[in-house]
């Protein structure tokens, strides 16, 4: 799939447009190692400021290995759909099929990590991710797209609200050995 985003940039008082060409394509267990750096470098600018050193290091080396990744990219029911500007991966999605108890449907799927590299914020490729997996939803006769996020991760919280998504519930995130609170929000499509 190619999609294009368009977004502004202001330098020196001169108002600069830019437009992307975006490949989304399917990652396949070729591709955990990409993913796992992704998520790694991606998880780590997000949160380091907010965690302990040992509890990133902790997470990272467990959550974002390449041995998981390559688990998770080849489970049945799991969907990474990567992002690429100009051959360059610029982010991915992970769609998990699933529900959550507190939802009122059996016919649901989970946006387990939506990541887009740093010099990638704002370019609309978060965007583009959360669109194709709308579509990726819809496509498979689902009713609901859910996700959890971090209390305080306001921005992604805001980008979410954007799309429509709302709070249905909560969850604890375990972060090394922190337990954290995600919101659990949802999009009926």
């Amino acid at each position: 799939m190619i999609f294009a985003t368009d977004y502004t940039k202001k330098v020196h008082s001169v108002v600069i447009f830019f437009t992307y060409m975006v490949e989304i394509k399917i990652a396949t267990l070729s591709d955990a190692a990409l993913i796992a750096d992704i998520s790694r470098e991606t998880f780590h600018a997000t949160f380091a400021a907010h965690n302990s050193k040992a509890d990133m290091d902790k997470f990272l080396s467990e959550q974002f290995c390449k041995e998981q990744l390559i688990a998770e990219v080849g489970a049945a029911g799991n969907i990474f759909l990567l992002a690429y500007t100009d051959g360059i991966p610029a982010g991915y999605v992970f769609l998990k099929d699933g529900t959550h108890l507190a939802l009122q449907t059996t016919q649901a799927i989970e946006i387990s990590r939506l990541y887009s590299r740093t010099s990638f914020i704002g370019k609309g490729i978060g965007k583009i991710l959360i669109e194709a997996s709308i579509a990726r939803a819809r496509k498979m006769a689902k009713d609901c797209i859910w996700l959890g996020v971090w209390e305080h991760n306001q921005r992604a919280i805001n980008f979410y609200l954007k799309f429509g998504f709302e709070k249905f519930s909560e969850h604890d995130f375990t972060l090394g050995d922190d337990i954290q609170k995600d919101w659990l929000m949802k999009l009926m499509v």
